[in-house]
């Protein structure tokens, strides 16, 4: 295996499963191929004290709670139906471990416009010889996989590609996501005259070389935006500070960490909440006050609790609502 992958096997993966094919079964761990780079800028109050998002009704200008937040589907302008957390949490596929690979397909036959996201896929126990021969076979014969799993609460198709000996799962997207050509408007393709197709392909040619280099991937922009930064912070210039209180109840009210909450949700389920004589809902299963806990660990604490409305609390609000539920 390729160093960085060998590196990425020793770390914990976030999701492991067996990908499962007649009577083949081949156990795997996933791990994201992908991480983002780009550069964040945060919206400021003309003091520097960063900005939250906050609800509210249009017409009367009152905000509205978190807790109090309901989810619609917008039937007609302005006709919703309301749908409850309860409601969705019934429609979520059953929950599994196998990557269920239904059909091997020509590579070349899935347009590169349907990949969204990629996934190392790596041999997980001790055994990987099945694994080295799925990878081996769909490597030389160039076909891919196609299959279902179930992440969390969602189910994936995604394709399942060999290169260089490492399994890849790359997330599909569905059909009814594509945008028609047709839907572009693009002008009627006009008779070319061969002869004129001579200088087009000389400048080709001269661009073109037998593999790519990745120096020429550099993200520019934000390299650029980041030496901006660190030249006005050595000069002190449009420096801000927020007052320290902000910064302590922005930490508390962080948003969900969605690869924490997609790895809580693979480990075995913690014991229900224990109350004590006094009712006290203020330690966490296994004796772990509540501040302790990361966001995705309250959240899963509240489903257990059945609290309304927790998909849309912040990490303070959450632990509000579970103190209150005692």
């Amino acid at each position: 295996m390729p160093e960085d992958i060998t590196r990425a096997v020793a770390a914990r993966s976030f999701w492991s499963g067996t990908i499962s094919f007649g009577l083949v079964s081949i156990p795997v761990n996933l791990f994201p191929a992908t991480r983002s780079s780009g550069v964040s800028l945060r919206m400021l109050s003309p003091d520097g004290n960063p900005l939250v998002r906050r609800y509210y009704e249009p017409e009367s200008g009152r905000e509205v709670p978190y807790d109090r937040l309901v989810r619609g589907y917008e039937i007609e302008k302005g006709r919703f139906v309301v749908v409850t957390d309860e409601e969705l949490e019934a429609l979520e596929p059953e929950k599994s471990r196998d990557i269920d690979l239904r059909r091997f397909v020509d590579r070349d036959s899935i347009p590169p416009v349907h990949f969204e996201r990629a996934y190392f896929l790596t041999p997980a126990g001790q055994s990987t010889k099945a694994y080295r021969l799925l990878a081996a076979t769909m490597e030389r014969t160039n076909r891919a996989g196609i299959a279902t799993f179930v992440m969390r609460t969602k189910e994936y198709l995604v394709a399942i590609l060999a290169d260089r000996g490492i399994l890849r799962a790359e997330t599909l997207r569905f059909p009814e996501e594509i945008r028609p050509v047709e839907e572009i408007d693009l002008p009627e393709r006009p008779e070319l005259a061969r002869d004129r197709a001579g200088p087009v392909q000389k400048a080709i040619d001269r661009l073109t070389r037998k593999t790519l280099d990745e120096s020429e991937l550099e993200d520019t922009q934000s390299r650029r935006l980041l030496d901006l930064v660190e030249a006005k912070r050595e000069k002190g210039q449009d420096v801000v500070a927020a007052p320290a209180e902000l910064v302590e109840e922005e930490e508390r009210g962080e948003v969900i960490d969605l690869m924490e909450v997609l790895k809580r949700s693979l480990r075995p389920p913690e014991p229900g909440p224990r109350r004590s004589r006094r009712g006290d809902a203020r330690r966490a299963p296994r004796g772990r006050d509540l501040r302790e806990m990361s966001k995705a660990e309250l959240y899963d604490y509240a489903r257990e609790l059945d609290i309304a409305g927790r998909s849309g609390m912040t990490k303070e609000q959450l632990i509000r609502a579970l103190r209150k539920s005692a």
